[in-house]
């Protein structure tokens, strides 16, 4: 019999498995825009440690292993900012990228702080954008931070805001 994938809050002893699934993960992004300095590459195990403190963060585990994780916070205007959602490459179009998506916005469910979901992604990055759209996001902003990355934002309002925002 196999082992399930469960779900559940990142503890402070996971960072150092979040840190190097992190850098696994994203070897695709850098190699997909030619640059191997993105900050997911770059961060520090006491960064990625202090990012865990600043609102709730999940991983996936198939066993003990740590093979997904994603991380969010509310800020001053109410957006839940989700970042650095990765699968580990194995893992990915199981459709695990999307119950960790979820996951982490029904940790917002009914919190009427939460009013609206935003992420991020490279232009390039079309499994992503496939997989936000796919949840209601729609792109809201892009923005060229490099010569060959355009970071787009997409958003979706909360249901504890006015409305869903429907793919």
């Amino acid at each position: 019999m196999g082992m399930s994938v469960t779900i559940s809050a990142a503890a402070e002893a996971d960072a150092e498995h979040i840190l190097k699934l992190q850098y696994l993960c994203y070897q695709t992004e850098a190699e997909l825009y030619g640059d191997y300095g993105i900050e997911p590459l770059t961060q520090s195990l006491a960064d990625l440690r202090a990012e865990l403190t600043q609102g709730p963060a999940l991983v996936a585990r198939l066993g003990d292993e740590v093979v997904a994780s994603v991380r969010a916070r509310i800020d001053e205007t109410g957006t839940a900012r989700i970042a650095k959602l990765i699968v580990h490459p194995r893992m990915q179009r199981h459709g695990l990228g999307g119950r960790l998506l979820d996951a982490i916005e029904e940790r917002f469910a009914g919190d009427p702080a939460a009013k609206r979901f935003q992420l991020f992604t490279g232009h390039r990055s079309e499994s992503n954008l496939r997989l936000y759209r796919s949840r209601g996001y729609v792109p809201v902003s892009r923005e060229q931070v490099g010569p060959r990355l355009t970071l787009v934002t997409l958003e979706k309002v909360s249901e504890a805001g006015s409305y869903v925002a429907s793919a």
